[in-house]
């Protein structure tokens, strides 16, 4: 195991099942994996001591063959490692959505899929970039993007 911080590893925000499945090696260059660094330091580190539950990302790197596998968009973030997607169990997503968004420095947030009274629906993706971070917050409801943190 390859530790990147105190709680995060460089397998954790890397692993996918679809890359296993289609024996895709999902592995990040030297400066996806510093990118890496940076999001686990600034985001998932943070977050983890906020709420004091252990997680781990629901996807990390994505290498751009595992990346057009699963139908995102070659721009994504994931590809550059300055993306995750993560959920902590126990806290709503938009709760953890909206702590990220007023606490933290990130490039962009989306509350992906979140459902009223479903705390648990969706997930939340946050960017962190080594500059220029944008502070962009969204919610996707499966159809478009709205601007700003929605219930």
């Amino acid at each position: 195991m390859t530790k990147l911080t105190d709680h995060f590893t460089l397998e954790e925000v890397t692993k996918s099942a679809t890359a296993d499945r289609l024996g895709i090696k999902n592995i990040p260059n030297a400066d996806e994996t510093n990118s890496l660094i940076l999001v686990c330091m600034a985001i998932l580190e943070p977050v983890r001591k906020k709420y004091k539950i252990p997680f781990s990302p629901n996807s990390g790197f994505r290498c751009q063959e595992l990346n057009k596998a699963i139908g995102s968009k070659p721009t994504s973030q994931h590809t550059k490692g300055q993306a995750v997607d993560i959920e902590v169990p126990g806290v709503s997503n938009y709760d953890l959505a909206a702590w990220i968004s007023e606490t933290l420095m990130y490039d962009q947030i989306i509350l992906e899929h979140y459902r009223l009274g479903e705390p648990n629906s969706g997930w939340v993706h946050v960017s962190l970039k080594q500059y220029d971070n944008r502070q962009n917050s969204l919610t996707y409801n499966g159809g478009r993007y709205l601007a700003g943190l929605m219930r």
